[in-house]
């Protein structure tokens, strides 16, 4: 996972924790399911991700690294 995709991930998790504990102070429970599914959404995107890296690097180990110039 590339520093942008860590840093769009973790500011999404954050931007999702900010909602839901601002709908848990308001008691807008709409805004606060949103907050949870936005975090959620980051979570299952960092996963993809990481199996993406790992599927990556077992792919170089097997086949060796062929983007070298």
């Amino acid at each position: 996972m590339s520093v942008d995709e860590k840093f769009e991930n973790t500011s999404d998790k954050m931007g999702g924790k900010i909602k839901e504990g601002l709908g848990k102070l308001t008691g807008d429970k709409q805004t606060e399911a949103e907050g949870k599914t936005d975090q959620g959404k980051a979570d299952a995107r960092g996963k993809v991700q990481d199996a993406r890296d790992s599927v990556k690097g077992a792919a170089k180990s097997l086949f060796g690294d062929d983007t070298k110039n």
